[in-house]
């Protein structure tokens, strides 16, 4: 059986080792690969697009404050929303993955928690890509049907998050201090973004779920229906 295509978004300018476990894992579960970045020309169809992590999103996108010792990447923030802007319409599935989750919630006119340590005074900080932190998941929604878990232990390399849902995006999961940490679109048969890494966690059943779930999405999403014949013009 022929894999699906799969995109998948990261920088020009590192994110080789990340990228590297995202391509492993979409490989693992039966699809293509396929590096997508600022430099890197886009092909004419994909069957499936993960917005991977890495960089701040530009807060202008979102009218959020400024944060002046943070990096950005507008080429990056560009090349993701021209991407979701032609495939989401076409019902390509896409999975958001911590920076891509925040994206995602972007380009519906959500906003941002630019620096969750600065609005949330108190809160413990967490950088590991060990399963260190509580999610629960939304019982009914489709990430709980997916994951088969009310909650789980995933990793945290972030500090933005999201603050209030675009339009058609729904909050379903947040760790035990509140914040947001998984979304969907009742709109679109797959469009989920989870604010941890599940690439990172290759033992982990339940995250690896998620990435299976979105190759067999892609898999059943004719070619036809992603071609992007403006990208790029």
């Amino acid at each position: 059986m022929t894999r699906p295509l799969i995109g998948i978004t990261t920088s020009d300018r590192k994110s080789h080792i990340a990228w590297s476990f995202d391509a492993f894992a979409v490989w693992r579960h039966g699809g293509k690969p396929l590096r997508l970045s600022p430099a890197r020309p886009v092909p004419k169809h994909l069957d499936g697009l993960i917005i991977g992590g890495g960089d701040d999103i530009d807060a202008h996108l979102y009218g959020g404050e400024v944060q002046l010792d943070v990096r950005i990447d507008p080429q990056r923030d560009s090349l993701e929303l021209g991407l979701l802007e032609r495939v989401i319409p076409r019902g390509c599935p896409v999975l958001g993955i911590c920076r891509g989750a925040q994206l995602i919630n972007v380009y519906r006119g959500g906003t941002l928690d630019s620096d969750i340590y600065t609005t949330h005074q108190g809160l413990k900080r967490r950088r590991t890509v060990l399963p260190r932190k509580t999610v629960d998941i939304q019982k009914g929604s489709q990430l709980h049907g997916i994951l088969k878990v009310s909650w789980c232990q995933v990793n945290s390399l972030h500090h933005q998050a999201v603050q209030q849902a675009g339009q058609g995006i729904e909050i379903v999961a947040r760790d035990r201090d509140g914040l947001v940490q998984g979304i969907e679109s009742k709109e679109h048969d797959f469009l989920i973004g989870v604010q941890w890494h599940p690439e990172w966690l290759i033992f982990n059943r339940p995250q690896q779920r998620l990435i299976r779930a979105l190759v067999d999405a892609a898999r059943r999403t004719p070619a036809t229906r992603t071609v992007m014949e403006s990208m790029g013009s």
